[in-house]
């Protein structure tokens, strides 16, 4: 009697143990992979009109996800991410400040060239002062605005300051290229220097003068999965998002060109 006790209170024993392991096993499988979330997205300013439609694409293809995006200048976007701020991907409207990310540990896997970008002078309709080049820019009497030096457009605008020997006198210098075009749409500067997309997306609001000496200050677009992603593998789906077929198109019709 004894000895069946023995082996009654064993056979409860290793059913007790089954009975856990086969609950672990449950409540594993339940909380492997997410099935929705955030995404957060750092990208550089010029970028906010095609990224808010990649992103539409982004939460169509993965049904429970939202993108929270933060558009601003770079440098500014570098700032915030050295700082401790925290996102899933970073884009930038050139390499230089993704490099400083990469150099401050923050990037997971090598950046992705994924467009390019080229300068253009926008003015008000009907180009009211007459620009017809960018050395028209440093004439007297014209109040002219650019990027910020530590800014991409601004620094693309100063090496074409340097080709052409030309010194701007800006009445400003903004943190970003939208604040550069709002500053002309509004009527608050006679012209400004921003990308071609940025004059494409502006429509009738602006007149655009394209000038040939803005090919020495052609910026390229790179994106990095950050290593603060809390979901890398859904980070990673928006980066093969923007360069892949549909991303490159949505780029491509707002005036982007290929990296």
């Amino acid at each position: 009697m004894a000895r069946f006790h023995r082996l009654l209170v064993a056979l409860l024993a290793v059913l007790v143990l089954a009975g856990c392991g086969s609950g672990g096993n449950t409540n594993s499988s339940a909380t492997t992979g997410t099935s929705g979330g955030t995404l957060t997205v750092f990208a550089a300013a010029s970028l906010k009109k095609t990224f808010t439609d990649i992103g539409e694409e982004f939460k169509t293809d993965n049904p429970g996800w939202t993108v929270d995006f933060n558009f601003a200048g770079s440098s500014d976007l570098v700032t915030q991410l050295t700082q401790g701020a925290k996102a899933d991907v970073f884009a930038s409207a050139d390499t230089k400040n993704m490099d400083k990310l990469g150099k401050a540990g923050l990037l997971s896997g090598d950046p992705v060239n994924f467009a390019a970008n080229t300068l253009v002078i926008v003015t008000s309709p009907g180009n009211p002062k007459g620009i017809t080049s960018f050395a028209d820019l440093a004439k007297p009497g014209l109040d002219v605005v650019v990027c910020a030096p530590q800014v991409p457009c601004g620094s693309a605008t100063e090496k074409v300051e340097q080709a052409m020997k030309v010194t701007l006198n800006p009445v400003s210098e903004e943190s970003s290229v939208t604040d550069v075009l709002t500053k002309v749409t509004s009527g608050q500067a006679d012209a400004g220097v921003v990308y071609v997309t940025d004059g494409i997306g502006a429509g009738d609001k602006v007149a655009t003068v394209e000038f040939p000496e803005s090919s020495v200050a052609i910026n390229t677009y790179p994106i990095a999965v950050l290593k603060t992603a809390a979901d890398a593998e859904a980070a990673k789906k928006f980066v093969a998002l923007v360069t892949g077929e549909a991303g490159q198109e949505i780029l491509d019709k707002a005036g982007f060109a290929k990296p």
